[in-house]
């Protein structure tokens, strides 16, 4: 009885043993099948990024626009008194659709650079600022602006810049943006070649640039908008002065081929710089030994009053009332300012818009909170508003 009932429990563990080992078994080939089936929806998942990658690049670029490079032989900047080079480089950005139909025309904007900028400079790579060309291209996927050709001038000198304005010292970079690189744009590319389809936009100096020939040239620009552009003299160039003096130590002409000998610049060496780039634009004096009349004594830093007088002829805030017709032409005048520019042309604008008020011009006046560095987002801004304004027939 007793080794009936212990075969009995024996059995029973068997069994037992039995059901639990086909259980595991089970549980393997189950989790075998799960496993199996998870492998293989991995490997789906990551072909189908791998695909979804190559199609994302693909699309991209059959969005992309294309950046074109033509060499202009300037007949206006020959001879110029620094010597600088009359052939430049004009940096041309299509839209994505530019090839598909070669009979749609485009309206064109010109971007003017700040102070030592160049056109080129606004395709340089960023880790975390678009190119105007990619940025470009991202506005237009996404709807926010028409397709549109921008021109990309390079008004570079000796002393840093052009301002965009006529000078003996510097050279003719106004006559040059509006005889000569105007018309080769139109010549050159399918642009809808009128003033209401024509904008010019710039930053900072560029931005002056901007304001100086929507007001000088309203026939061939229709539109503008200046971001942080130099106006109100009295604030954004006065304070630089002493910095300038100091630098400048007596001896511009030194100072000068001290600056472009050195691949490393001193404290406060761009602070002289910009003056003496400033000088050479709004106060030329052919009887200087380098054509320009500082607007400070050289020996003891007082302010030559008539010679700062004569950069007031310049500023965009005294030109306001004399070119008034001009600017209430404009199919869109845009003015924007951070409200910690470090040269104050936040203040600038208010009394700029103040100006326009009174003589009853249209704008748009935009207040950011940033300085006056690393702004190029603000395109965003102005490339829409003139997406909206520009005359849209082809």
């Amino acid at each position: 009885m007793i080794i009936n009932s212990f075969t009995k429990q024996a059995n029973n563990a068997t069994n037992l043993l039995h059901d639990r080992k086909a259980i595991a078994t089970k549980k393997r080939k189950r989790h075998e099948k799960n496993k199996s089936g998870f492998n293989f929806l991995l490997c789906f998942l990551r072909q189908f990024i791998f695909v979804a990658k190559d199609l994302l690049l693909f699309f991209r670029a059959m969005n992309r626009g294309t950046v074109v490079v033509k060499t202009i032989e300037s007949e206006v900047l020959k001879n110029n008194k620094p010597n600088d080079p009359n052939e430049r480089e004009l940096y041309v950005y299509l839209p994505p659709d530019y090839e598909k139909d070669s009979t749609k025309h485009y309206p064109a904007v010109y971007v003017l650079t700040g102070f030592t900028g160049r056109g080129k400079m606004l395709l340089n790579d960023h880790a975390f600022t678009p190119t105007l060309a990619e940025r470009m291209d991202k506005l237009i996927a996404e709807n926010k602006i028409q397709p549109m050709i921008v021109a990309m001038p390079d008004c570079f000198t000796y002393y840093g810049g052009s301002q965009y304005t006529n000078s003996t010292a510097t050279g003719r970079y106004e006559d040059y943006l509006i005889e000569e690189i105007v018309p080769r744009v139109d010549a050159n590319f399918r642009t809808i070649a009128d003033r209401d389809s024509r904008a010019v936009v710039g930053k900072s100096s560029g931005g002056y640039g901007a304001l100086i020939h929507a007001m000088r040239h309203a026939d061939t620009f229709g539109l503008a908008a200046s971001h942080s552009g130099d106006c109100y003299f009295d604030y954004c160039y006065l304070p630089d002065f002493p910095k300038a003096f100091r630098a400048i130590k007596g001896d511009p002409k030194k100072f000068l081929e001290k600056f472009w000998g050195e691949e490393k610049k001193g404290k406060g060496d761009f602070d002289a710089f910009n003056i003496i780039g400033m000088s050479a634009c709004y106060s030329p004096d052919e009887n200087e030994p380098l054509g320009f009349s500082l607007p400070f004594d050289l020996q003891t830093g007082e302010i030559i009053r008539e010679v700062f007088e004569r950069w007031f002829e310049h500023d965009p805030i005294r030109l306001v009332e004399k070119h008034a017709d001009a600017l209430r032409s404009l199919k869109l005048l845009f003015i924007d300012a951070g409200t910690r520019d470090e040269w104050f042309l936040d203040i600038g604008a208010k009394v700029l818009i103040n100006r326009l008020k009174q003589h009853n011009i249209a704008h748009i006046h935009e207040e950011f909170d940033d300085g006056h560095m690393n702004i190029s987002y603000r395109f965003d801004r102005s490339f829409e508003e003139i997406s909206n304004a520009v005359n849209r027939k082809s």
